[in-house]
């Protein structure tokens, strides 16, 4: 963007001086919904850290499980806190959580680069939400301070 002198300016110094031509009602409405955006951003990347925990958690358990033997017996977890116990059968299939429920029967290979995948996928979300969420931080700041000075250029001095 060009300012009128054919000096380029940043969008940030486009928006700061937009948001300084609004009204005091409009500038409470950016910052609020910019922080609701920001903490929607914050609650997906929560979201994304858990899941990154979670797929590592299965890969670390899949290369546990390739080195154990045929017939070994082990506990195997039906949910966080609930484990029966089994007899390794077959170590080369397993079974992988899709999601909504869904299982697909894959090779420990294929299971492992599932996860691996899964991972590099979530990680390259996680990136980019970081990028989105720190300037939907720095233009709900930006209102704040913009607000903040209008409200203290109204305010009566004593």
């Amino acid at each position: 963007m060009a300012s009128s002198k054919g000096v380029a300016t940043s969008p940030a110094a486009a928006r700061a001086s937009d948001m300084e031509k609004m009204s005091i009602e409009q500038l409470k409405a950016v910052k609020e919904q910019t922080d609701l955006e920001f903490n929607l951003l914050q609650d997906s990347l929560n979201n994304i850290e858990t899941a990154t925990g979670r797929l590592e958690v299965a890969a670390t358990s899949l290369n546990d499980l390739a080195l154990r033997p045929q017939g070994k017996k082990m506990l195997v977890p039906l949910t966080a806190s609930l484990y029966v116990p089994g007899t390794l059968d077959d170590a080369d299939r397993v079974l992988v959580d899709i999601g909504t429920g869904y299982f697909v029967e894959k090779t420990m290979n294929e299971g492992k680069d599932y996860c691996e995948r899964k991972i590099n996928l979530l990680k390259s979300n996680f990136d980019q939400l970081i990028e989105l969420a720190t300037k939907k931080k720095t233009v709900a700041d930006e209102a704040g301070a913009i607000l903040q000075a209008k409200l203290r250029q109204l305010a009566p001095t004593t």
